[in-house]
């Protein structure tokens, strides 16, 4: 919860776009070190895809999630029942808990300058709802930059990567794709506080501005562009 908001996810449409979200995970996990993991805990887990890659990763483990969204876990425990899932909020775990030589993977979003973002704040500001959406920007918050990571973990690790990589999605179904897939995540606090109408005016607006921002290719599908920042952490 950011500033009163919680930002909410939407496990359905979370997992419609599901291999291209869980392709970071496993590039990831692809840069780890050989770890003799006994316990592994995918924070952030929302519905299990992640925590999935990370049992068949890591076989012998104790394998466990949490997320701050109940929809997200309660579709995790469906998914992978023999896991451990719970509902709390990551800002609460303490690097301090890792053993010896064990990991901290982290890949997190960094897209709230991309023109999809920028348009949910520009149409949530310039609509009649824009006192309903005032702080609906809050509920997603900026990454530091790397340095601060960097200072913040050096004294903690004996190990650590730092990197960022742009992945180009390529969706079918042009600009309502994009819609789509956002409206499993970043667009959950903008259409959330609306009425139906409204929630349906809003959408109209953002999905023609969206079409202007991403043009279709040939075949009618289109590129969204999403850079995520990559963290290796060897205690």
């Amino acid at each position: 919860m950011v500033d009163g908001i919680e930002l909410s996810w939407s496990a359905k449409q979370y997992i419609a776009f599901e291999d291209e979200r869980t392709r970071p995970v496993r590039d990831l996990l692809a840069a780890l070190p050989p770890i003799d993991a006994r316990s592994v805990i995918d924070l952030g887990c929302g519905p299990g895809n992640s925590t999935e890659v990370l049992a068949a990763r890591y076989p012998e483990a104790r394998v466990a999630g949490m997320d701050s969204s109940p929809d997200m876990i309660a579709a995790a425990r469906r998914r992978l029942p023999q896991a451990t899932f719970s509902v709390e909020d990551v800002q609460d775990c303490k690097l301090g808990k890792l053993a010896p030589a064990g990991g901290l993977a982290v890949q997190m979003p960094d897209n709230l300058d991309g023109p999809a973002h920028r348009l949910m704040r520009k149409i949530a500001a310039e609509g009649p709802w824009a006192a309903k959406l005032a702080d609906a920007a809050a509920a997603r918050t900026p990454l530091a930059g790397i340095d601060w990571y960097h200072e913040l973990l050096r004294p903690l690790c004996a190990k650590l990567d730092f990197w960022r990589t742009t992945y180009y999605h390529s969706l079918s179904g042009g600009a309502a794709a994009i819609v789509e897939w956002f409206k499993g995540s970043g667009l959950r606090p903008f259409i959330e506080p609306l009425s139906d109408a409204e929630r349906g005016a809003y959408l109209e607006r953002y999905t023609a501005a969206i079409a202007d921002a991403y043009p279709p290719l040939a075949g009618g599908s289109v590129l969204l562009p999403f850079p995520r920042v990559f963290m290796l952490a060897i205690r």
